[in-house]
């Protein structure tokens, strides 16, 4: 999710198969894990088609996002910079593994990213994942610097990320990158090779909240619960700003609080 990016408006999503990290807990592990063997169902669709028919529904952003945007990365810069030339909007949701050279080649035509930082150990990304910790860190850092819009979504898994040690070293970094980033923690529910594993507890993602808020961050949201925890509240006054429940935008004035007219960051037009 990017909920500092054009909340309100149309979304077209796309995506492809097969992924460069391999998540025992893959929640579509059905694509990002696809047999390299068989028929890969789907549509055929060319980069002029896409956006082709994002002008035609007047949607304003493409999101490139379901598997990893890396594994098909030519196809989604030839699309990004088609869809720049009509006016369109590009935005990642990535696991945050892409090279230096594909993200300076990327940059021109991306607007935002949601990165997941699934843990803050090295030993977790490797059982986990077959993937090292310090490239996301570094990318998530680098989108930042660059200008790239960034959120950062974390899915809490029980038993292996939900230490409030390790919660409280992933906000301070995120903090330390930068406070306006938007960090998403997620509730786990047993999939794929986790099947044994239970849902994150409700009061686990409470504590994760508090630790965000403890560490600075300014927009802190709970995902995949209905607590209430994913509306926009202004970090000044405590203003309701975006209610996502009933989508109503009622307390944001363009990049403002309607009510002490502090700035909040994002991606609003």
């Amino acid at each position: 999710p990017l909920f500092h990016f054009l909340p309100g408006t149309h979304v077209l999503s796309i995506g492809t198969v097969g992924c460069n990290f391999a998540c025992g807990f893959c929640q579509n592990w059905d694509i990002s894990q696809a047999s390299k063997k068989g028929v890969v169902h789907g549509q055929n669709l060319p980069p002029e088609k896409i956006v082709e028919y994002a002008k035609e529904s007047n949607t304003p952003t493409i999101a490139y996002t379901y598997n990893e945007p890396a594994i098909f990365f030519e196809y989604a810069y030839d699309t990004a910079r088609l869809a720049h030339k009509e006016g369109i909007k590009n935005v990642f949701v990535s696991n945050g593994y892409e090279s230096k050279e594909a993200v300076d080649k990327i940059r021109p035509y991306l607007d935002g990213i949601n990165i997941d930082l699934k843990a803050f150990s090295d030993d977790f990304y490797v059982r986990n994942c077959k993937a090292r910790l310090q490239p996301v860190l570094d990318n998530i850092k680098r989108m930042h610097d660059l200008g790239v819009w960034v959120e950062v979504t974390t899915l809490v898994i029980p038993g292996e990320n939900d230490s409030e040690r390790e919660l409280r070293q992933i906000a301070e970094f995120i903090a330390g990158v930068s406070k306006s980033i938007p960090w998403h923690v997620s509730r786990f529910h047993p999939d794929y090779k986790m099947q044994e594993k239970e849902a994150t507890p409700a009061e686990t993602l409470e504590k994760a909240y508090i630790v965000g808020k403890e560490a600075g961050l300014k927009y802190v949201y709970t995902g995949n619960i209905p607590n209430g925890r994913e509306d926009t509240e202004c970090p000044e006054c405590g203003n309701m700003l975006i209610d996502r429940f009933h989508s109503n935008m009622k307390g944001l004035e363009r990049d403002k609080c309607n009510k002490c007219k502090t700035k909040i960051e994002g991606v609003w037009e």
